[in-house]
């Protein structure tokens, strides 16, 4: 691509222009598969997880602690 924008041959800079173009299209397409498979992977890895606790709290108010932030 360098040295075909160094010429004045326009149809080779258009040439080079669209391989550069599908190149960087199949890297983005690499990079999005592995994004994919990652994700995926990580999906998986958290369907087994067995330490989940789920427990019910009651708020407990100290009134006497109260009391004496208003004095």
């Amino acid at each position: 691509m360098k040295t075909a924008l160094e010429g004045e041959d326009n149809d080779a800079i258009t040439e080079k222009a669209q391989a550069l173009s599908q190149a960087a299209m199949k890297i983005g397409e690499a990079i999005y598969k592995a994004q994919q498979a990652n994700s995926e992977a990580a999906a998986d890895a958290g369907e087994g997880d067995d330490n989940i606790v789920d427990a019910e709290y009651e708020e407990v108010v100290d009134e006497d602690a109260d009391d004496q932030k208003a004095s």
